[in-house]
């Protein structure tokens, strides 16, 4: 008997999509974190893959996080090996270089929001939902990165506010944090799909320099977590690999010759 498909995936023009699909909240079990697991690293080897785009199917939900009648019913030492797979899978979706696009379709809350902060942009819909880390109420914390990557983005004592109260708040408040970049208005979970699939393909080629894309990615999440000299010391080697692509050479030229540059990826 096959495998229950819960994350779809589809490459379209260079972009591949990530779909949670278990209806209605798209809440992830063990099973659906190693799909994610498997397409990251499936989008990580494809040379026609350029930029990965997760979202949430239906109207509702991006993700509610982890089942909870899952975790009702584990033992200890095997929740501590699930949290311990999520990280590592949402450390391969963070570490690998291609840009990562959350299309935040609905509620994003509990690990829902640790998959969407571990993407390198967010995008929500307006009005979809709410997002948050609400662990709190369940006697526990959120443990698939959120203590971390919340602490990263909002600093602190905001980020000890946020999971202490365990409050859930729009997605306007949650552009105020700077825990999404922007907001779309869109009728529809399709528009507005279109809509970010439209954004990601401007970082494809041959619009962008898709290397140079993903060493600024690799560059920003890697040095960041490094102390200073030694993250400068990382930028230099990444540029000097940038400075002998065929793409440098053809941004030099077109800049030079007025032109608009025609990127290969190379």
């Amino acid at each position: 008997m096959s495998e229950k498909v819960l994350v779809q995936y589809e490459v379209q023009n260079g972009i591949a999509i990530l779909t949670l699909d278990d209806p209605p909240a798209n809440t992830y079990t063990h099973e659906m974190m190693r799909q994610i697991d498997e397409s990251v690293v499936k989008a990580r080897f494809d040379k026609a893959v350029e930029v990965i785009v997760i979202t949430g199917a239906g109207e509702k939900f991006f993700c509610a996080g982890a089942n909870i009648g899952m975790l009702s019913e584990a033992d200890p030492d095997w929740k501590y090996c699930f949290c311990l797979h999520a990280n590592e899978t949402l450390n391969r979706l963070e570490h690998t270089p291609k840009l990562v696009i959350a299309a935040l379709n609905g509620h994003t809350v509990g690990g829902g929001l640790e998959i969407a902060m571990a993407a390198d942009i967010r995008i929500a819909r307006k009005d979809a939902g709410k997002c948050g880390l609400p662990e709190v109420a369940l006697g526990v914390l959120p443990g698939t990165g959120g203590t971390q990557r919340l602490v990263r983005m909002v600093g602190k004592s905001k980020a000890i506010q946020l999971m202490t109260e365990g409050s859930t708040f729009g997605f306007e408040k949650a552009l105020e944090l700077g825990l999404v970049n922007e907001i779309y208005e869109s009728e529809d979970r399709d528009s507005f799909l279109a809509a970010v699939l439209e954004y990601a393909a401007q970082f494809t080629t041959p619009n962008k320099a898709t290397k140079a894309v993903g060493l600024i990615k690799r560059s920003v999440q890697t040095g960041s977590e490094m102390p200073f000299e030694l993250a400068l010391a990382l930028e230099r080697e990444l540029q000097a690999q940038l400075f002998a692509s065929d793409d440098a050479t053809e941004g030099l030229n077109a800049y030079i010759e007025k032109r608009k540059a025609e990127f290969q990826g190379k």
